[in-house]
């Protein structure tokens, strides 16, 4: 009987024997980790997608409407300031012109006209006023009337009141004349109206409008850019945007040619950011940039926040917790693995983030997070990694 139950349990307990081996041999055995260690001179940047804009970016045309008779550049031209683009049809404007200049030449003539009737006015009252002090001594002695006395006097008062009315007479003509003047200047500004010159030294970007087309005041007729202040306008989350300064150092990719890297700088930061996109609008200056470009194209841009001459680095992915400043890591402390709540600060553009604080001495962060990790178990580092500065 006994034989019997040998037999039946013979089998369970090797059953059993085999199972606490692989139990043992399974958990209980140091588990394989690999630990990160410092990195020197690692960059941290911030990425942002944008397009290539303009500073300055003109769409301009003429200040009067009438027909289009000249044009004088068209698409990628470049212009100087003050040259000529394109000029309307002025005939009637030229008319105009004409006239007031005219009615210059008729103010002038009237104001030697009013200048000559007061030369003849000042000699009538001379006269009147000799007449007048003869006939006024000869009453006296009563060799006159007393009525040709008084007539006397009142033809020198009225000689008196006409040379007045000839010095007024040539003060509005020096007005009218000034007038004239004014209203000519109007006309020729007028006149200059239907030429548009270009306002800045530019590229032009596009010709709306060709040879015979009737244009309304204010319609656009070129499109102009000043090459000097192409930028590229980029949109960076908000949630990396907060160490960004206007004179970081960046880096530009563009679409059109991704195996080159252009040197920049950030110019401006916008105040206002995107509420609906929850990012903020960043400007790179181009510090050498290609001579031609494209207005629209798609950039990456890369800004150098900070340096770090030597940082302890660990893939997010390794952190449980994340909540933005800290966050829980395995740590091999004494061959032995333990969780630890650690203070973070920089995050690089491939996702690892910087530990500041927390960590014990001696202690190795886990940077790759596997089954079998549990608190106080052994653990045997198989490699440290060499996690460097990240280039794009």
């Amino acid at each position: 009987m006994k034989k019997r139950l040998f037999r039946y349990l013979l089998p369970l307990l090797g059953i059993a024997a085999a199972a606490t081996a692989v139990f043992l041999f399974i958990f209980m055995r140091p588990v394989p980790v690999e630990v990160a260690r410092p990195a020197e001179n690692v960059l941290i940047q911030v990425f942002g997608l944008g397009t290539v804009e303009a500073r300055i970016l003109s769409k301009v045309g003429f200040e009067v409407g009438a027909a289009l008779v000249k044009l004088n550049a068209d698409h990628g031209d470049h212009v100087k300031e003050g040259d000529v683009l394109a000029r309307l049809h002025s005939a009637e404007q030229e008319a105009r012109v004409a006239k007031a200049k005219a009615g210059i030449v008729n103010a002038e003539a009237a104001i030697k006209m009013a200048e000559a009737a007061i030369g003849k006015a000042r000699a009538v009252l001379a006269q009147k006023k000799q007449t007048n002090k003869r006939k006024q001594a000869l009453v006296v002695r009563q060799a006159v009337s007393v009525e040709a006395a008084e007539e006397a006097q009142m033809e020198q008062d009225v000689a008196v009141a006409e040379l007045a009315v000839a010095i007024s007479e040539v003060d509005v003509a020096k007005a009218a004349l000034e007038d004239a003047k004014a209203q000519f200047d109007v006309e020729k500004v007028l006149l200059d109206h239907h030429l548009l010159r270009a306002p800045y030294d530019a590229i032009v970007v596009q010709r709306h409008k060709e040879l015979g087309s009737v244009l309304s005041p204010g319609e656009a007729l070129f499109t102009l850019v000043a090459p000097e202040t192409i930028w590229v306008l980029a949109y960076v989350d908000e949630a990396r945007a907060g160490d960004l300064r206007v004179g970081q150092l960046a880096e530009v990719r563009l679409r059109s040619l991704p195996r080159q890297i252009f040197k920049g700088h950030v110019t401006r930061i916008d105040i206002e950011s995107d509420r609906v996109s929850e990012e903020r609008r960043v400007y790179v200056a181009c510090d050498l940039c290609p001579k031609s470009f494209h207005l629209g194209e798609q950039a990456e841009i890369f800004i150098t926040t900070d340096v770090l001459d030597k940082a302890l680095l660990v893939p997010e992915t390794a952190v449980e917790h994340f909540s933005g400043i800290d966050g829980t890591v395995w740590t091999v402390e004494d061959g032995e693995l333990h969780r630890r709540t650690v203070a973070l600060g920089h995050r690089t553009l491939d996702s690892r983030l910087e530990i500041t604080d927390g960590l014990l001495d001696g202690a190795r962060v886990v940077s790759s997070i596997r089954s079998g990790l549990r608190e106080g178990r052994t653990a045997k580092v198989l490699e440290e990694k060499t996690l460097e500065g990240t280039e794009p």
